[in-house]
């Protein structure tokens, strides 16, 4: 009697014969570019693609654990086909090979699900989560630590200037204190050794002034290069990791001392239809509000078109995305900020606050809770943090004086003056009859069991809520495997 083989020993519905077949039949030329041919033989990445996403699919993350697999699991075996890469080859080849070719996999496999009609990528449902970066939670640098500690520095070096000044007037004359908030430390360097050059031989000079002296010239160059190195890696963010210096701290719901306490993290952003997810994207930034563009940029580059509606909740709702889905022509059921508080039977309209205010568009003319104009007194313009343009209009009232609503509307002084941003007062509007049409009512309700079951998935059922990689890049990675595991394990339920 011969042995069984392994084929006979799995079932017919078995995950893993889902991911042998459908990795089976897509295009992997990207992925085989990345050898370079040469040298002694490989192992094939066709099959090591599949031990990949079938470890991330069983929950083994760890590329030791993998190893292991592959000699003792008859599905491991399976795949590879009795071959057996240790965990260095399993590494190397997650971490350096599928770095940019990835998403053009998961793009493939979502495709082939959309040609089956298990999904659409007419609809797409966005939400984010955070995952905890692979790096240490105590080690860490902040931005306005940076501030303070270089303000603090040019507070303690005009000082000491005055100082000497007070007491060397004569040999200063001709010399000017730089800006410290722009100094340079060769700059630095040349104004504490003019310092130093005019103190060090004045007996009245107290030792602990010379002591400082000496402390500035040996330390606060180097501090200040160090400084500067750190504003580099920040670029816009306020903290990063020392040990992985791509991971933003963050304030995380799942929080290990349940005291609410930031930890190195990532803002995963995930689209998903039917459950399944069909784009997904890594980003520094705390708040989803700044992730959509690269998010929507993210799907472009994988389909090679627009979504026709992107379904968010409120996180998203604010003027620089309805511009950007505007301009791409997809329809926005993106709530804004109190929309869920208007819709409550609860609800009771404020109408003292400005976003109420009647608006003549003719004459550009507010009216106040009472009906009386308020005029136009001048536009300015201000940017957000994101750098988004705002148009904002100035408005004043013609006489408050008398008014019987004037306590109720107005505590101080004068007339009233108000702010109003007409464009995103419009797009409010626009979303506002969207979102309360029969088809938003849909999107609304669906949202909540479309992309929200898929974060509990991965970080409760896969136990995903950790990256095991350092660096955004390889995050990425782990990210993109995670989708792939997903998706497949959906597809053979």
């Amino acid at each position: 009697m011969l042995p069984p083989s392994l084929d006979e020993l799995i079932e017919v519905n078995h995950p893993v014969r889902t991911v042998n077949s459908v990795i089976d039949n897509i295009d992997l030329s990207e992925l085989l570019k990345a050898y370079k041919g040469g040298g002694t033989s490989s192992y094939h990445p066709r099959m090591l693609l599949k031990v990949m996403v079938y470890s991330y699919l069983c929950n083994t993350y760890s590329s030791r654990k993998i190893e292991e697999g592959l000699k003792s699991n008859i599905h491991f075996m399976y795949l590879a086909g009795m071959q057996q890469p240790d965990h260095n080859t399993i590494n190397r080849f997650r971490s350096e090979r599928l770095k940019k070719v990835l998403k053009t996999i998961f793009a493939q496999v979502v495709e082939l699900l959309a040609q089956s009609g298990h999904l659409s990528l007419k609809e797409i449902y966005t939400d984010g989560t955070k995952i905890e970066a692979n790096a240490n939670r105590y080690t860490f640098v902040w931005g306005n630590s940076i501030k303070y500690n270089k303000s603090k520095m040019e507070a303690q070096l005009k000082e000491l200037w005055a100082y000497t000044e007070s007491i060397a007037k004569e040999e200063l004359k001709d010399t000017t204190l730089t800006s410290f908030t722009e100094i340079t430390p060769e700059e630095l360097t040349k104004t504490v050794d003019k310092i130093h050059a005019v103190l060090k031989d004045k007996a009245e000079v107290p030792t602990k002034v010379k002591q400082k002296v000496n402390y500035i010239k040996r330390e606060w160059a180097k501090n200040l290069a160090k400084y500067k190195a750190q504003e580099a890696l920040l670029k816009e963010r306020n903290s990063y990791s020392k040990t992985d210096t791509d991971a933003t701290f963050m304030r995380m719901k799942e929080d290990h001392m349940r005291n609410g306490q930031l930890k190195p993290a990532y803002n995963l952003q995930v689209s998903s239809n039917n459950q399944y997810i069909v784009n997904y994207s890594l980003h520094q930034n705390p708040t989803d509000t700044r992730t959509l563009q690269t998010h929507i940029q993210s799907y472009q580059k994988l389909y090679n078109q627009n979504p026709e509606s992107i379904i968010a909740d409120a996180g998203y709702g604010s003027e620089e995305n309805y511009t950007l889905l505007e301009k791409e022509n997809i329809n926005a059921f993106v709530k804004y900020s109190y929309f869920d508080k208007e819709q409550s039977m609860h609800f009771l309209r404020d109408n003292y606050k400005s976003d109420y205010f009647a608006h003549d568009k003719e004459t550009d003319t507010l009216f106040c809770p009472s009906g009386k104009p308020m005029h136009t007194i001048g536009t300015y313009k201000r940017k957000n943090k994101s750098g988004q343009v705002q148009q904002i209009t100035s408005y004043k009232a013609v006489n408050c004086n008398g008014c019987p609503l004037k306590d109720k509307c107005y505590k101080s002084k004068g007339n009233r003056k108000v702010d109003i941003n007409h464009t995103l007062k419009d797009y409010k509007e626009k979303v506002k009859q969207l979102l309360k049409s029969e088809q938003g009512i849909y999107h609304r309700k669906k949202r909540v069991y479309d992309v929200e079951p898929v974060f509990a998935n991965i970080k409760h059922n896969k136990n995903f809520k950790r990256f095991n990689l350092r660096g955004l890049q390889k995050a990425e990675i782990e990210t993109g495997l995670i989708a792939l595991a997903h998706n497949f394990k959906k597809m053979a339920a």
